[in-house]
């Protein structure tokens, strides 16, 4: 992502804890005042602003894509295209038709690269009613399996194209006839104003023409339920919250209109002594305090297998030794992070008359260079006591 890419809150004017409705008001009003027909003589700057806007509301108004964004900005919401966001990504179409309708603002959404989402340019409701819909698989792995990524084949239900009626949804021979009601254009539409609000014919729902004689095999609707596999690419450094998309292998379209595509949601499963912070692994690592006080080395976990690790003498509870290079890698390619060993301190609630005579011992034998940090607090500490 270039790194001028401007902020999604600031691009909508909202906090980052504004609400659901907030963010849609937002979007509201700034698409309604950067639309290109009302700024005819700054289109192109207008049509631009309206795509940053646009891409906004569609990160921020998806509860997931927000949570992938809050926590790793723009890299956490890549879009797959070379140049980041398209509007073929932009699943919000229905607010752009209630907010402007789609009668008189068609030739607009074609000019802005947005006709296979409105509809098309002209007459388009019927053939953007009918394209697929999109799909979502979730999937769950293990953080060793998001270390490292694999293939995963998965298994689904989605319509396909009805073989028996070749998608029409009529009895061989039989044909359709035109709506009565929208006179085949699939939409009534209402003049508001200087807007033109358009919404879905009840009568065909929006397909502009009724069927006579449905086929028997899939009951008029020209697809049918169908198992369908495929074989999920998992990037290394994927993380809980991220989806991936399988471009085309959603819903089939009515009558060869496009399908939709698969969108597999990403689970990774808590770890039992692992914890992932972005890239960073981090290790909670128990030892004895003779152990911490003389140093050692031990045989530590990662998720590429066991390490060696010197834990240096005079180790304090809480400190943090760093194994470089044995994280996670960047979904986005690059080098790994590290894994962190957070040491923990272990004292023994029991003790033995041998080990309590050497402790006790050891204790008489102390001096200020063996634990200064208690012998300056508790000078300290007298001083202030005694003013």
């Amino acid at each position: 992502m270039p790194a001028s890419k401007k902020d999604y809150y600031e691009a909508l004017g909202v906090g980052r804890n504004a609400s659901e409705d907030e963010i849609k008001q937002a979007f509201r009003r700034l698409a309604v005042k950067h639309h290109p027909d009302r700024n005819p003589d700054n289109k192109k700057a207008s049509e631009e602003k309206f795509k940053e806007i646009s891409e906004a509301y569609e990160v921020l108004s998806d509860a997931k894509k927000k949570s992938a964004y809050d926590q790793y900005g723009h890299e956490g919401v890549g879009f797959g295209h070379p140049g980041g966001f398209q509007w073929q990504d932009f699943t919000h179409a229905q607010d752009l038709n209630d907010i402007f309708g789609g009668g008189g603002l068609e030739d607009l959404f074609a000019s802005m690269g947005l006709g296979d989402i409105m509809g098309g340019a002209r007459g388009g409701g019927r053939r953007g009613s009918g394209a697929g819909a999109n799909l979502e698989y979730s999937l769950t792995l293990e953080l060793a399996e998001a270390a490292v990524g694999k293939e995963v084949p998965v298994t689904f239900h989605r319509k396909e194209e009805c073989t028996a009626c070749k998608g029409q949804g009529t009895k061989s021979g039989s044909g359709r006839t035109t709506c009565s009601d929208c006179k085949g254009q699939g939409q009534v539409r209402i003049s508001q104003g200087i807007f033109v609000m358009a919404s879905t014919c009840p009568r065909c729902h929006g397909e502009g023409s009724i069927i006579k004689d449905p086929c028997a095999s899939c009951r008029g609707q020209g697809r049918v339920s169908a198992e369908r596999k495929v074989t999920v690419k998992v990037p290394a450094g994927i993380d809980s919250g991220m989806r991936l998309k399988l471009a085309g292998e959603g819903e089939a379209g009515v009558r060869g209109a496009p399908r939709g595509d698969l969108f597999v949601l990403i689970r990774v499963k808590e770890h039992p002594f692992f914890h992932r912070d972005g890239q960073s692994i981090i290790c909670e690592i128990p030892i004895s305090m003779t152990q911490a006080s003389l140093g050692c080395e031990l045989s530590v976990p990662t998720l590429s297998g066991p390490v060696t690790m010197k834990i240096p003498a005079g180790t304090q509870p809480g400190q943090v030794l760093r194994l470089r290079g044995r994280g996670m890698p960047s979904v986005h390619g690059g080098g790994k992070g590290d894994q962190l060993l957070q040491i923990r301190v272990e004292i023994p609630s029991k003790l033995s008359s041998a080990q309590k005579q050497l402790l006790e011992q050891f204790s008489k034998e102390g001096d200020n260079t063996s634990f200064p940090g208690i012998h300056k607090f508790w000078d300290q500490a007298k001083r202030w006591m005694g003013h």
